[in-house]
């Protein structure tokens, strides 16, 4: 178990998180072209490792009735998205947002151990939809829908797949595997919200 640990560390050492991630490289939302702001909204939330990892994590969270919590979590992000829009985030606090983006790893860590509730999932998917949705700010309505589109695309498959996953994966691991997936989690969050502050 150990050593299947071992790239997933390895991912968070060479990684940092980054706020704007766009698959064409691109700063500003209002750059892209309709296809562009589905294929980005798809692959935006894979490219930043806080927000992949986060995602991973609900395989081992233990959550009851795993394929419930899709539509819900779908709605918080999206929620938070919209947000994004009417509150834009000022640069000057972008780096604690992404601190907080890093440390619902170590939440999730957190409701492995049974420390936290699951339903924080819900707030900090919503945290993860408002940082994901300001990086479109400004952009023109088509490339905005379709931003949006693909990140529920995206995002719905990525929770399909893990929630399908979850009881299999639980049951692999065993206790002991979650306490190991827990704190590396929290580690990972630790990290990633240290290397935002101080980049």
């Amino acid at each position: 178990m150990a050593k299947a640990a071992l790239p997933v560390l390895a991912l968070g050492l060479f990684h940092p998180p980054v706020l704007a991630h766009h698959p064409f490289g691109m700063g500003e939302g209002a750059e892209l072209n309709g296809w562009q702001g589905v294929l980005s909204g798809i692959g935006h939330p894979l490219l930043g490792p806080d927000h992949l990892l986060f995602l991973v994590a609900l395989t081992f969270v233990g959550l009851n009735r795993p394929r419930t919590w899709v539509l819900p979590l779908l709605a918080a992000g999206l929620a938070g998205s919209a947000l994004s829009l009417l509150l834009p985030l000022a640069p000057a606090t972008a780096p604690w947002a992404e601190a907080l983006v890093a440390l619902s790893l170590a939440a999730a860590g957190l409701m492995t151990l049974s420390a936290l509730p699951a339903a924080w999932l819900l707030p900090l998917f919503g945290l993860h939809g408002y940082l994901l949705g300001g990086t479109i700010v400004g952009a023109e309505p088509t490339p905005l829908a379709t931003y949006f589109l693909g990140l529920l695309l995206g995002q719905g498959a990525v929770l399909l797949a893990v929630t399908g996953l979850s009881q299999s994966v639980v049951k692999a691991l065993g206790r002991d595997g979650r306490r190991l997936a827990a704190g590396i989690w929290i580690g990972l969050g630790c990290a990633f919200a240290w290397m935002a502050l101080v980049a």
